[in-house]
């Protein structure tokens, strides 16, 4: 669990939101920071009539102060509870998937967003699902759903069903995954998320970086469906793979970046200040 921590978070562009909150809407109206001058017929409100800008005015029109609309949001942590992510490392993934969730809940109550929580595998999964709310305990209430959540199956399809679970105005959504997932899938869930702010959180450890033998026989297991297969490593086995699996990082980038925002990559602890400071250039 994190401690009093704020993640700064910025939504892109402004909010159509009808809850007040931190975020500039496009709105104009009564409360927020100073926004223009309009006629009072334009906007007839006595209370924000600017008597210095009546005075000033030739034509004697009466001006009224209008101000930026603030609004908030709900912040969704949508989390790939697939196999992969029950690896250990030198940090365990699920660690690191609840101190992120608890500090995205944290901070958005405090904000005076919303935060709500939807783990899936093959389908979403009821055992780890929140709607959005605004209550303080929703930070504990996610660390303990997500305490007690398996990760099992090879199927993230369900990540693609939680987009149906977004519809209406626009979310921040934070997809959390190691992304060891078909790239087809991969859009189709960027594709379901569209009209939402998409940040894409790459969960990965060290030890998965480990460099490949250019001789020898490995034994690989496949952390989804538990199987094993001996492999034996040659030179050009070796280039062919690392090539495959830079293309495959470079198509999930490509990806992101044109559904939502440049991935953000957290691995073997959760550092609050670094994340913040990638996800405001994300």
């Amino acid at each position: 669990m994190t401690g009093g921590q704020d993640i700064a978070y910025r939504p892109r562009g402004r909010i159509s939101g009808v809850r007040f909150g931190a975020h500039p809407s496009p709105g104009a109206g009564a409360l927020g920071a100073f926004r223009d001058h309009v006629p009072f017929m334009a906007y007839p409100d006595a209370r924000r009539i600017d008597v210095r800008a009546t005075l000033r005015d030739p034509f004697g029109n009466t001006f009224v102060r209008r101000f930026q609309q603030r609004a908030s949001i709900d912040l969704y942590a949508l989390v790939d509870l697939t196999g992969s992510l029950a690896y250990q490392g030198r940090a365990s993934k699920m660690d690191l998937i609840t101190a992120l969730c608890v500090a995205l809940a944290r901070s958005a109550t405090r904000t005076g967003d919303r935060f709500g929580l939807i783990g899936c595998d093959a389908g979403v999964r009821p055992d780890c699902f929140i709607p959005a709310t605004k209550r303080r305990s929703v930070a504990e209430e996610a660390a303990a759903l997500l305490g007690r959540a398996r990760c099992k199956g090879a199927s993230a399809a369900g990540l693609r069903q939680a987009g149906e679970r977004l519809a209406g105005a626009r979310k921040m959504a934070f997809l959390i995954s190691d992304f060891l997932l078909p790239l087809g899938l991969l859009r189709e869930v960027f594709e379901s998320l569209a009209q939402h702010d998409v940040i894409p959180v790459i969960v990965g450890d060290a030890s998965e970086d480990v460099d490949l033998p250019s001789f020898g026989l490995m034994e690989l297991a496949d952390l989804e469906t538990g199987a094993r297969r001996l492999v034996f490593m040659r030179p050009e086995l070796k280039r062919r793979w690392l090539e495959a699996e830079r293309e495959r990082r470079a198509e999930i980038a490509r990806l992101a970046r044109q559904f939502g925002r440049t991935p953000v990559r957290i691995a073997d602890a959760f550092d609050i200040d670094g994340f913040s400071r990638d996800l405001l250039k994300a």
